[in-house]
């Protein structure tokens, strides 16, 4: 089994403890800030599953049908994580102004304090372990799952304040209010996520700093004496690179591909944990102008 399909396994599994803990002490103490929590914990456990499947399927390999393979289905899988978020953002300060109107009160204090001390406890060991997976495999999937448990750490700290806070003064709206304050958080949360995923989808180039370490490569080869349309993307797995470089016109075919594996090498080694698609093509001469003629040509 994968690193990133073992990760989401503990992820999904850690959500499902946290869930139902959150949900027991939540409606019977009647916190909207725990109720949020526990909501948040059940689309965490949801999406730790989807992303399971996420990952098995952008591992497939290429066939027929797929040349490229199924890489992108990681950031398919960001969006709709991304939405499910904002969703959950949404429906908690729905809860939250609710209790803000009504003035419900909340019971069980302890129990909910102590509860949302094991959650933050756990929830640290786990955005730990995900961000080493992360490190490792460079995974968009668990890069967003890493990003969703950080949020969760910080508004588990929040809402253990607002119950510290009515415990001693008995300020129900402090629930309210900071129940309020993790929805706007968890939204913003999600943009992030959402907004990486739409990127891969748009075949976004790879960072500025990758790019021009491409381009320095490429221009301090000594037998190329040129080169144009470079392009660069990402699936979120897999780099994909082409470019045009301008060698001598009598060179040996052979001698122009030994020239482009040392560059393959070179580029390869940017980022060595990560699998790369490098497509050069061979010219004479430099015809930049003529391909972006006929790349912009009207039919």
């Amino acid at each position: 089994m994968s690193p990133e399909k073992r990760a989401t396994i503990v992820a999904s599994s850690v959500a499902i403890v946290l869930t139902i803990v959150k949900f027991t002490i939540g409606v019977a103490s009647g916190s909207v800030a725990v109720l949020a929590s526990a909501i948040d914990s059940l689309l965490d456990t949801l999406i730790s599953v989807f992303n399971f499947f996420a990952i098995k399927k952008s591992e497939e390999k290429a066939d027929e049908n797929f040349h490229y393979g199924k890489g992108k289905v990681q950031a398919i899988a960001a969006v709709i994580e991304g939405t499910i978020i904002t969703i959950s953002g949404l429906y908690i300060i729905y809860v939250a102004i609710e209790k803000g109107v009504y003035g419900t009160e909340t019971t069980l204090l302890t129990p909910a304090i102590w509860v949302m001390i094991l959650s933050i406890v756990i929830t640290f060991g786990l955005v730990q372990y995900l961000l080493r997976v992360a490190k490792q495999t460079d995974n968009l999937v668990i890069k967003s799952d890493a990003l969703h448990y950080q949020t969760d750490l910080w508004s588990n700290g929040v809402i253990l304040l607002a119950l510290g806070i009515v415990h001693y003064t008995g300020w129900e709206i402090v629930d309210a209010l900071f129940g309020f304050g993790i929805g706007i958080y968890i939204i913003y949360s999600a943009y992030e996520i959402i907004k990486e995923g739409v990127l891969i989808l748009l075949d976004r180039a790879l960072d500025k700093d990758v790019v021009k370490s491409i381009e320095e490569i490429l221009e301090r080869h000594k037998e190329v004496n040129g080169f144009h349309w470079l392009k660069t993307r990402t699936d979120g797995t897999i780099n994909f690179i082409e470019f045009h470089l301008v060698l001598q016109p009598n060179l040996y075919l052979i001698e122009a591909h030994r020239i482009s594996d040392e560059i393959e090498d070179e580029i390869m080694a940017l980022e060595p944990n990560k699998p790369w698609i490098i497509t050069p093509h061979y010219d004479p001469f430099d015809d930049s102008e003529i391909n972006n003629y006929m790349a912009t040509k009207k039919e």
